[in-house]
C-alpha cells in the first residue's frame, strides 16, 4: 500500500478530506492471535481551496467563508445520518415487537418444550386465507427439487437419513450428518400429498400430509407436526450448511449455542379437541404452514399446523420450531485468519466444497460477523459495521476459495464465489422481461468483490472504528447474451490495491463473471470504507454546490421547453403480453417520466423522473443493517427503466415481433457515486441525456449519459448507459 493523491481517484470538489496514513501490511496481533485495537488517528485540519463562487466574488476572508459553509454541510450530513439511525432503531424495535407478538420469522427462538393448553373445541375448519409476502423477502432454499409428494417408501428413506435419495443429488451434504425422521413405529407421517414454497396462511409455503396418531395426547399431536416441519426443513436444504448436521432435540437438552445466541428446537401451543380420534385407525389430514424460516442464529423453521378429521379441525399446533444444529464439538465458523478448522459441509452442484456458505453469508448480513468471517470480526456485533445486503438483495451465496492471506492488502489476492440464479427468483418474476436485470448483474459482481476485500481485513487495523461501506465508482461490460435462469454464476475477483486514509480505506478490485466456464460480464470498481465523520464529509459531484437539472436550467435561462409525460403506472397495469413488459413489485421504481423531444445535452432527447423516497421502502431494510441506504445499482436501474419507457413510447418497438428488454453487450457502463439516497431523503431525481439510437436486425438500442440527485445535491454520474429491445432469436450485434 502506498500513499495516494486523492486527485487520482477522480474526486471533485474535495468530497472527502483526509490525510493519507501508512499502516503495516497486517493488523497488530496479541500473543493469542487476536487483533489489538489501535486508537483511531485524528485527522489534521485540511487546507480548503476556495469555492468558485468565492473566487468570482472576493471576500476579505474567503477561506473562512468556505470553511463555515463546509462545516454547515458536514453538520447537515451528520444530522441526517443520526436521524437515519434513529429511524433504523425504531424500525428494528417494531420488527422485534411484531415478531414476538406473532411468532413471525424474526421472533426470538426460545428453548423448546411444548406448552400444553387445556383442550377446547375448535371451530369447524374453513380454508385459511392464503397470504403473500413481498417476492424479494422469500426464503431462498439451499437446494431445489421438483419432488413435492412423498409416499411411505420416501418417508422411510428420510427416516434412514437418505435425503439425497429422495430429493436428488443437490441434497448431498459434504460431511456425515444425522438428519432423519423418526423410524417406524414412531414415524407418524403416512404420506405427504403436497409441498409448496409459496402461499399458505403466512405466505411462506408449507405441506399437506396424512398422519396416524397412536393416541390423542398433545405430545403425539406435537410430534406429528414436528415430523412435518422436519420434512420441510429437509426440502429447503437447511441441513446442508452445518458440519455433522442434526435436528436439535425437542427438549432443547443439547448445547447448540457454539458461541452465539441460544438456539431452540421450539416451543409450541398445542390444543386437542376432546373428540379427536385416538385409536389410530382413521388417518388424519394435516395442513402445515411455514410461519418463519432463517439461517440465523442456526438454521430453523417454525410452523403452524391444523389436524383435520372429516374436514373438522380436531387439533392445532401453533409456533412449533425445529432447529438444525452442528455435530458435537464441530465449529460452525472460520478460525482466526478465515479458514475453517473442520471439513466444509457445503458442496456446490459440481460436488466442490464451499469455504464460506449460505449460513455464513446470512450471518454477514444480519447475524454474527465472527461466525461469518472469523473471530477477528466478533467485536463488530451490535455496531454499524460493513455488512452484506440482506434478503433478496444478498446476491452472493458462497465463497469457494480465497488465494490470499488476511492482513496482506497490497494487491494480487483472488477470490472465487458462486451465486445460484434460481429460475423463479424474485427479479426474474418482477422484471420487465425474463432476462436478468442490470441491478442483479451489478450487485452480484460488487458483493462478491466486496467479500474478498473485507475478508482480507480491510478494516481490521482500526477495530474501534465503525465503518460504512460505499461503492465509489466502477465500469462493467456485458460480454455476451446468456440465459441465466437456473444458472450458477461463478466469479473470480482480484484485489488490485488498498489505500489507507485517516477515517477511510479505499480498495480497488476487478472481477469476471462466468457460466459453465465462459465469461459473460467483466468489470472493476472502487470501494470505500468510511467512518462517520468521513462519510458526513461527502459533498456530492459538484463540490457541495447546487447544480440544477438540465430542464430546470432551461427554465431559468430561456423559455421552458415543451414537456410531455409517459404514464408508466398505466402501462404497468396492462396485462402481460400486450407489448414489452414493465417492471413490477420491488422493481417498480417509476410511475411517470417527463420527456423533452430533441432536448438534452446532445439534442436527441431528454428524460427526467422523480421517485418519492419513504423510510419504509423495502431496500432500506436490506441495504444495510444499521446503515440503511438505497443501493446505487437501484438508482441505475431506475435510469434504465426511464429509457425503456422512452423506447416503447417513441414507437421503436412497433417494428419488432414480440420484443423484450435485454442488457446491451459490448459497451462499457461506467458510474461515479459521491453520495447516497438516505431513508430521510424525500425524493430521488434522475435525468437522462439521450445521445444515440442504433438499429440492427431485430434490435434497437438507445445510449445515454445520466445523473441522479438527492434533494439539493447531484450524487451519481453515469456514462454510456443503455436500454435495448430485441426480438427472440435476433442475432447479437
Amino acid at each position: 500500500m502506498t500513499p495516494t493523491d486523492l486527485d487520482t481517484l477522480a474526486f471533485e470538489g474535495e468530497p472527502f478530506l483526509f490525510e493519507v496514513a501508512d499502516r503495516p501490511t497486517g493488523p497488530p496481533a496479541a500473543p493469542d492471535g487476536w487483533p489489538v485495537p489501535a486508537p483511531p488517528a485524528a485527522p489534521a485540519a485540511p487546507a480548503v481551496a476556495a469555492h468558485p463562487a468565492v473566487a468570482a466574488h472576493p471576500h476579505p476572508d474567503g477561506h473562512a467563508v468556505v470553511r463555515e459553509l463546509r462545516a454547515h454541510l458536514i453538520a447537515a450530513h451528520t444530522a441526517a445520518m443520526r436521524t437515519q439511525s434513529r429511524f433504523t432503531d425504531l424500525a428494528l424495535a417494531e420488527v422485534t415487537r411484531l415478531a414476538e407478538a406473532t411468532g413471525g420469522p424474526d421472533a426470538r427462538v426460545e428453548r423448546p418444550g411444548p406448552e400444553v393448553r387445556p383442550a377446547r373445541r375448535p371451530a369447524t375448519t374453513a380454508a385459511r386465507p392464503v397470504r403473500t409476502i413481498p417476492s424479494e423477502a422469500e426464503f431462498k432454499p439451499l437446494a431445489r427439487t421438483a419432488i413435492d409428494r412423498l409416499g411411505r417408501a420416501d418417508l422411510e428413506l428420510l427416516a434412514a437419513g437418505d435425503v439425497a435419495g429422495v430429493f436428488g443429488p443437490a441434497y448431498v451434504a459434504g460431511t456425515p450428518d444425522d438428519i432423519r425422521l423418526p423410524a417406524p413405529p414412531d414415524l407418524l407421517l403416512i404420506e405427504v400429498t403436497g409441498i409448496t414454497r409459496r402461499g399458505g396462511a403466512h405466505g411462506r409455503g408449507g405441506l399437506r400430509a396424512m398422519i396416524r396418531l397412536g393416541d390423542a395426547q398433545p405430545a403425539a399431536v406435537a410430534q406429528a407436526a414436528r415430523q412435518a416441519a422436519q420434512v420441510l426443513a429437509m426440502h429447503l436444504g437447511l441441513h446442508l450448511c452445518l458440519p455433522g448436521a442434526r435436528f436439535a432435540p425437542a427438549d432443547g437438552a443439547a448445547d447448540v449455542t457454539a458461541g452465539t445466541a441460544d438456539v431452540a428446537a421450539g416451543t409450541a401451543d398445542v390444543t386437542v379437541d376432546p373428540g379427536c380420534p385416538d385409536d389410530g385407525a382413521a388417518p388424519l389430514d394435516a395442513v402445515v404452514d411455514i410461519v418463519g424460516v432463517s439461517l440465523v442464529p442456526r438454521p430453523w423453521l417454525r410452523v403452524d399446523a391444523d389436524l383435520l378429521a372429516g374436514g373438522e379441525r380436531v387439533a392445532t399446533v401453533r409456533g412449533l420450531t425445529v432447529t438444525v444444529a452442528e455435530g458435537p464439538g464441530l465449529a460452525v465458523g472460520p478460525a482466526a485468519g478465515g479458514r475453517m478448522a473442520t471439513p466444509y459441509p457445503r458442496r456446490n452442484r459440481f460436488g466442490q466444497p464451499a469455504m464460506i456458505n449460505e449460513f455464513h453469508m446470512e450471518h454477514s448480513s444480519v447475524g454474527d460477523l465472527g461466525i461469518a468471517l472469523g473471530p477477528e470480526f466478533t467485536a463488530y456485533g451490535g455496531r454499524r459495521a460493513t455488512r452484506s445486503p440482506a434478503g433478496g438483495l444478498r446476491l452472493c451465496d458462497r465463497v469457494m476459495a480465497v488465494d490470499g492471506t488476511r492482513g496482506e492488502l497490497t494487491g494480487g489476492a483472488t477470490g472465487d464465489t458462486e451465486y445460484d440464479a434460481h429460475a423463479d427468483a424474485w427479479y426474474f418474476r418482477e422484471y420487465a422481461s425474463d432476462t436478468m436485470p442490470n441491478i442483479v448483474h451489478m450487485e452480484t459482481s460488487l458483493q462478491s468483490a466486496l467479500v474478498l476485500g473485507y475478508f482480507l481485513g480491510a478494516t481490521l487495523s482500526a477495530p474501534a472504528e465503525d465503518y460504512s461501506l460505499r461503492n465509489l465508482d466502477g465500469e462493467a461490460t456485458v460480454l455476451r447474451e446468456v440465459d441465466l435462469r437456473g444458472a450458477t454464476i461463478t466469479q473470480r475477483s482480484r484485489l488490485v490495491s488498498t489505500t489507507v486514509l485517516v477515517g477511510a480505506v479505499l480498495q480497488s478490485l476487478s472481477y469476471e463473471l462466468s457460466v459453465d466456464g465462459e465469461p459473460f460480464y467483466t468489470g472493476q470498481s472502487l470501494f470505500g470504507f468510511f467512518n462517520e465523520s468521513a462519510l458526513a464529509n461527502q459533498a456530492g459531484l459538484d463540490g457541495g454546490g447546487y447544480v440544477p437539472t438540465w430542464l430546470d436550467a432551461q427554465a431559468l435561462e430561456s423559455s421552458a421547453p415543451t414537456v410531455r409525460t409517459i404514464d408508466v403506472a398505466a402501462r404497468r397495469d396492462r396485462p402481460r403480453g400486450t407489448g414489452p413488459g414493465c417492471s413490477t413489485g420491488p422493481l417498480a421504481l417509476l410511475d411517470r417520466v417527463d420527456v423533452v423531444d430533441g432536448g438534452g445535452r446532445f439534442g436527441k432527447g431528454y428524460l427526467r423522473a422523480v421517485k418519492p423516497v419513504d423510510p419504509g421502502d423495502w431496500f432500506f431494510a436490506r441495504h444495510f443493517l444499521l446503515d440503511p441506504v438505497m443501493p446505487g445499482s437501484l438508482g441505475i436501474e431506475a435510469v434504465i427503466q426511464a429509457m425503456q419507457e422512452w423506447l416503447v413510447d417513441s414507437g421503436h418497438a412497433a417494428g419488432l415481433t414480440n420484443p423484450e428488454f435485454v442488457l446491451s453487450t459490448g459497451l462499457a457502463l461506467s458510474w461515479r457515486y459521491r453520495g447516497q439516497i438516505l431513508a430521510t431523503d424525500r425524493e430521488m431525481t434522475l435525468e437522462v441525456h439521450l445521445k444515440d439510437v442504433r438499429f440492427g436486425p431485430g434490435r434497437v438500442r438507445v445510449v445515454a449519459d445520466a445523473s441522479v440527485w438527492k434533494p439539493g445535491l447531484r450524487i451519481y454520474e453515469i456514462t454510456d448507459i443503455t436500454a435495448e429491445l430485441r426480438e427472440p432469436g435476433a442475432p447479437q450485434w
